[in-house]
């Protein structure tokens, strides 16, 4: 039985769909304003991933992800720019689009629009008015009424009386309590703008999800996603909001990933400590960032540094050692050893599946993956053929393939090959001469060009990376 920990409910809870075997889940994309950076693309592997074994264990997963296109710090990049404002953010979703993919991430059912979704987002504030939780203000805003909603504060723990205006949040002499947030905003001069029944202007930041949510999902979905920095008060202000539109319970299951830091500090643009997806690709690959993911717990914080990528780009090796084929001499085990491997193999797929089940306890599915690849190696030194590898390794790249990771050997070109080629020979003949100290200089020089050579009985071996 699955079981996920539900921030709402501040505990660890069976799984239960709203209808059988599918799953709605609404997770909150980005704000397409700039370059995405690893942060954005933690959270996006987090999903993934719980996608993914969703998925494995037999649902149907409708997956939601925002782009929110309609924001200040849209408008005033674009200012900056000299850009209109939705041809800036639309480039900066169609780079984010291409980043998700270099990731292997697997494309969301649909990616909703703040801009595409203007219609719904009024005629919500409109039923929130009607039903006495919101009110227009005289300076043109709408405001939802935090204390029309008794259950104010419940995703957060946090009692009305004691909250204190968040960033986003703005005291104003229009509001009639401090924490009352903007549903609408009157348009300021020469700011992008829609027409509505207030005059001029745009949506607030919680609307616009509470509306694309309800649009895609309907108003009850299963999961709601994001990460831990959301709660309060975007999550927050989306529960009172929607539960109050529809007069039903929201989601089912909050979860929050924790965040990316680097040097112990948030990465955010404001602290101008930014490492681009693009940046990151630049110098690993991308079974990297998602091992460094799964090495963790995704409710915790991530440290993201040379230590913390090296240690997984070890990993990642060690992982694909498993998929190798079998020597070319490999003269095939006994029936009652094979037998040992495919036991020992499902063995291995039965833990996956039990730390998996455990709040996504991906560090546990590794151990298990790490645990499958060393019976295969085992297996392929003792004189395994192929053919008596291929229902372990099977099972392998099944699992491998539920947490996204690709583990594919660096590719050279043909003249790199030959030049590798070329150096082996050249070691071999130095081996025979027992010019040591020279073999050791060649097998160095290789490493720095991220080869790896593996020397046995049968010859010498070698592979990128």
């Amino acid at each position: 039985m699955l079981k996920i920990y539900n921030t709402l409910a501040r505990k660890t809870e069976e799984f239960q769909t709203l209808e059988p075997n599918l799953v709605k889940m609404y997770v909150c994309g980005v704000t397409v304003y700039n370059d995405a950076h690893v942060g954005h693309a933690m959270s996006a592997l987090v999903f993934d991933i719980i996608r993914r074994y969703l998925e494995y264990r037999g649902y149907t997963v409708k997956h939601v992800m925002n782009y929110t296109d309609v924001d200040d710090k849209i408008i005033n990049r674009a200012k900056q720019l000299k850009e209109d404002p939705l041809k800036l953010s639309q480039r900066y979703i169609e780079d984010y689009a291409k980043d998700l993919a270099s990731l292997n991430v697997l494309p969301a059912t649909s990616n909703p629009q703040v801009s595409k979704t203007m219609p719904l987002i009024i005629k919500f504030i409109e039923g929130l008015i009607e039903k006495g939780n919101a009110y227009a203000a005289t300076n043109g805003d709408v405001y939802f009424s935090v204390t029309s909603d008794a259950d104010y504060g419940r995703l957060s723990g946090r009692k009305l009386d004691d909250m204190q205006a968040g960033s986003r949040v703005e005291v104003e002499e229009a509001k009639t309590h401090p924490m009352d947030f903007a549903l609408w905003k009157a348009a300021k001069e020469g700011e992008i703008s829609w027409d509505s029944p207030w005059g001029h202007g745009r949506p607030g930041w919680h609307i616009e999800c509470s509306a694309m949510n309800l649009a895609e999902l309907g108003e009850q979905i299963d999961i709601h996603g994001g990460g831990n920095d959301l709660i309060f008060p975007h999550h927050e202000n989306e529960i009172a909001q929607s539960e109050c539109y529809s007069g039903k319970e929201f989601s089912r299951y909050w979860v929050h990933n924790g965040m990316l830091q680097l040097g112990g500090e948030k990465m955010s643009k404001s602290l101008g400590n930014i490492i681009s997806i693009k940046e990151f690709l630049s110098k690993r690959e991308a079974d990297v960032m998602r091992m460094l993911v799964l090495n963790g717990t995704y409710r915790s914080p991530l440290l993201f540094n040379d230590d913390t990528l090296d240690a997984a780009q070890k990993n990642v090796e060690r992982l694909k050692s498993a998929l190798r084929p079998a020597s070319a001499s490999a003269s095939g085990l006994n029936p009652e050893s094979i037998s040992a491997v495919a036991s020992t193999a499902e063995s291995a797929k039965a833990n996956f599946i039990e730390a998996m089940d455990s709040d996504f306890n991906t560090a546990g599915a590794i151990a298990a993956l790490f645990e499958l690849s060393k019976i295969i190696n085992n297996a392929r030194d003792s004189g395994a053929n192929d053919q008596q590898l291929k229902s372990a390794q099977g099972i392998f790249r099944e699992l491998a393939n539920v947490l996204g990771l690709k583990l594919e050997e660096k590719q050279g070109s043909a003249d790199s090959d030959a030049f590798i080629n070329l150096l082996i020979e050249t070691r071999a003949e130095v081996r025979k001469q027992k010019l040591w100290a020279l073999s050791d200089q060649i097998r160095d020089k290789l490493k720095e060009l991220n080869v790896t050579i593996e020397d046995s009985k049968d010859g010498t071996t070698w592979r990128w990376g």
